[in-house]
């Protein structure tokens, strides 16, 4: 994979990998960052650019977001929180469906699923449930 311009990260929520000093690296390493804003409920996530430090707002959902006319991107990599993983690479989150409707359109960024290692369980995905490229816990890179 070769290194992304610009990286759709995420705010994290409730037990998720905080990775805001990784995020404020990036940023000094000349990487563009965008947050994912939910423009409506069943559609994909649309990505507002940001920078650690810059002012944010809460959405409909209590999600911390860029405010309204911030620029958009269309991101080369997205880091994505999962609640859960099992070993098809597939995600558990909060149940909206943002991410796999954002996956599901071309062209597809890379995907990098970060959780927890305890975080890995068994379930059957849907068949709306598109895996992730990649899933990086604590442990490290798993195949």
């Amino acid at each position: 994979m070769q290194r992304p311009q610009r990286i759709g990260v995420y705010w994290p929520m409730r037990a998720e990998p905080d990775l805001r000093e990784i995020y404020t690296t990036l940023c000094r390493e000349g990487v563009q960052l965008a947050l994912p804003v939910v423009i409506e409920k069943d559609v994909a996530l649309d990505f507002a650019a940001w920078k650690p430090g810059a002012a944010l707002v809460r959405d409909c959902h209590g999600v911390p977001v860029p405010p309204t006319g911030a620029a958009r991107l269309k991101p080369d990599a997205l880091l994505i929180p999962c609640v859960g993983f099992n070993a098809k690479r597939q995600r558990l989150g909060y149940g909206g469906g943002y991410y796999d409707r954002t996956l599901a359109g071309t062209p597809r960024p890379e995907t990098i699923g970060v959780a927890y290692d305890i975080a890995r369980c068994d379930f059957e995905g849907g068949e709306h449930d598109i895996a992730l490229d990649r899933i990086i816990t604590e442990s490290g890179l798993l195949p």
